[in-house]
């Protein structure tokens, strides 16, 4: 006789745990249990029958699966809140009761929990805490560009505020920058950080006001947590790059609005005393000190002493000619050892050449900016210097600019105004300004996604911009507009060809031979033979007969592999489960609308490309 199963038991029920019953089983309150499952990363679960789960009852709830719960009960940071919660009665006590120097003992030792185990179990490796920074940035950046209020203190946002300044020292240090973006919520930016794509997004500068209806507690707890995570992840890049961490600051120029220019990235004292005084290895054989330096005069003494014997000897040594600067080098191809199938590929200057190309991380060094009052100078202050340029600002944008507005070096002006003339110019400011190239912010940011200088021109200050697209893909098959550049004039020439074409035949009977093309493409070569010479005796063109081929073959391969398509789509939704086919038609519509959207797009500069066109040719 098998095991009788009892009802609530086994199964979902045993598997997952409710809310309240959570709660009740830590022993905690309803803000605690949600701070830990902030930290800890437990999130609530879906079951396949929410009944099973609830045993029996059909009442909304969330669940939770047993095994996280258990694995909260033995938190650390969960005694801490417990120890917090009788600290925060004996404090209320002893206040109540004018005890005020019991008061102050237990003031000061009042329990403070660490998350530093937190961070080292949820990231394991360091790939896997920088893999993850991007919402810890966004969200120190956000706090950063917050006001103080009761909820959240000076101290907090003055922390935010560091680490996001020695986040940006490092990206500009390495010069790690890979895009950006100037979007309506903020700045979008794009790192490469030991191979790790990073992106974050860095609200304007203005005056925010925290909504009533956001529960900031829970935004808090995040932050407490991202806070921990980026103190771990920027120690160890700056360790890295033998830099000393945290960074000092001078407070001077943090008083005078200095920005990032305000810490000063120091090497350690490690490196400077390796680049001083390289270790020497000693070796003690046969009761003497042997030294690296030793062995290597041995070694070049027994060299030299063999070419004066070679030299004494009378032998003619014929010279080998190197003949690898005027014909190239021949790579053969050998079978592996080890399978004989496995050939070895060897490098060839055409694969090098193939390989992408690495990303100008110099892209502004040979140019000097002057910003404009109305720029934003910690925005493009770090694209310059993330790009090896040089930057300068007025006093009014704050202090430490490294060279005022008259210095000769200034190459371009970011500036973000009309023109106005100036009838009082002198001489001298004419001159000076003839020199230097006045473009508008958007310059900047499309020269670094494109990854070269564009021209200055179409950026120039009162100029109607071009677009600026994001240089993001979103998803494959994203609108692309400079993608479609070539595509375009290659359609324009291909329109042309046709027109010509279709002027030249206008005899009824070459339309009649070209639809028996049609017809006999997709059929035998016997067929297409026949057609072919149907066609030379009508006197079609040849260019004009091959177009109508490869025209048939396409709709042809397109029907096809359309009914192919179909078929398998088809089959593989009788395969599915209801909620399979559901998920799967949600897919879909969204598939649709975006190609409908790219299509639109195509469709209208297409449009505009002819009207282009037109007037061109009355032009």
């Amino acid at each position: 006789m098998g095991r009788l199963r009892q009802k609530g038991q086994a199964g979902a029920a045993k598997a997952y745990v409710t809310r309240s019953s959570a709660i009740k089983k830590l022993q905690c309150s309803l803000a605690d249990f949600r701070r830990l499952c902030i930290l800890k990363g437990i999130f609530p679960r879906e079951p396949k029958s929410k009944k099973r789960a609830n045993k029996g009852s059909s009442a909304p709830t969330s669940f939770y699966y047993a095994k996280d719960i258990a694995y909260l009960a033995h938190e650390p940071v969960l005694k801490k809140l417990r120890e917090h919660k009788a600290f925060a009665k004996k404090l209320s006590r002893a206040l109540g009761r004018g005890e005020w120097s019991n008061a102050k003992s237990l003031e000061e030792n009042k329990p403070v929990y660490r998350l530093d185990h937190i961070i080292k179990e949820r990231y394991p490796t360091f790939i896997d805490a920088l893999r993850d920074i991007d919402d810890a940035l966004c969200m120190i950046f956000l706090f950063a560009s917050l006001p103080s209020n009761p909820r959240i203190p000076p101290s907090l946002i003055e922390n935010c505020s560091r680490l996001a300044a020695e986040w940006q020292l490092y990206v500009t240090r390495s010069h790690s920058l890979r895009k950006a973006f100037l979007s309506i919520k903020g700045v979008y930016y794009q790192a490469e950080v030991m191979d790790q794509t990073i992106t974050w997004l860095i609200p304007y500068q203005f005056t925010q006001n925290i909504p009533v209806d956001v529960d900031v507690r829970v935004m808090l707890t995040f932050l407490e947590l991202y806070q921990t995570l980026l103190g771990f992840v920027f120690f160890k890049l700056y360790t890295d790059a033998s830099l000393v961490y945290p960074p000092p600051l001078d407070a001077k120029r943090d008083e005078s609005a200095a920005g990032i220019g305000a810490y000063l990235l120091q090497e350690t004292s490690q490196k400077a005393e390796k680049a001083a005084a390289p270790k020497v290895k000693v070796v003690e054989i046969e009761g003497r000190q042997v030294s690296g330096k030793d062995v290597y005069k041995t070694i070049k003494n027994m060299a030299s002493s063999s070419s004066t014997d070679a030299d004494d000897m009378d032998v003619d040594v014929s010279p080998v000619e190197n003949d690898s600067g005027d014909a190239e080098e021949e790579f053969i191809v050998q079978p592996s050892k080890s399978d004989a199938e496995t050939t070895s590929s060897l490098p060839t200057l055409q694969s090098l050449k193939a390989l992408p190309q690495s990303i100008n991380t110099s892209l502004f060094a040979p140019y000097t900016f002057w910003l404009s009052r109305e720029t934003s100078r910690p925005i493009f202050e770090f694209l310059v210097r993330s790009f090896g340029g040089k930057i300068g600002w007025p006093t009014s944008s704050g202090g430490g600019s490294p060279f005022d507005e008259f210095d000769e070096s200034i190459t371009h002006v970011i500036i973000d105004r009309p023109i106005v003339e100036q009838p009082s110019e002198t001489d001298e400011q004419r001159e000076m300004r003839l020199k230097r190239k006045y473009v508008q912010p958007q310059w900047v940011v499309d020269s670094i996604n494109a990854g070269k200088i564009l021209l200055e021109a179409p950026y120039a200050q009162g100029r109607t911009l071009p677009p600026h697209l994001s240089p993001f893909g979103e998803y494959e098959g994203a609108y692309d507009p400079a993608a479609l550049a070539n595509e375009a004039a290659a359609e324009e020439e291909s329109e042309i060809e046709d027109e010509d074409i279709e002027i030249e035949d206008t005899a009824p009977e070459n339309a009649e031979v070209l639809q028996a093309v049609a017809t006999a493409a997709v059929e035998d070569s016997a067929a297409l033979r026949a057609a072919e010479l149907a066609a030379e005796a009508a006197g079609i063109d040849p260019s004009a007969f091959e177009k109508e081929v490869a025209k048939s073959r396409r709709k042809s391969k397109k029907g096809s592999s359309n009914d192919v398509d179909e078929t398998e789509t088809d089959m593989n939704k009788m395969m599915m489960s209801n909620k399979q086919k559901k998920l799967y038609e949600k897919v879909k519509h969204s598939q649709n609308k975006r190609n409908l959207a790219r299509s639109k797009l195509e469709e209208k500069k297409k449009h505009l490309q002819k009207q282009k066109r037109k007037l061109g040719q009355t032009t």
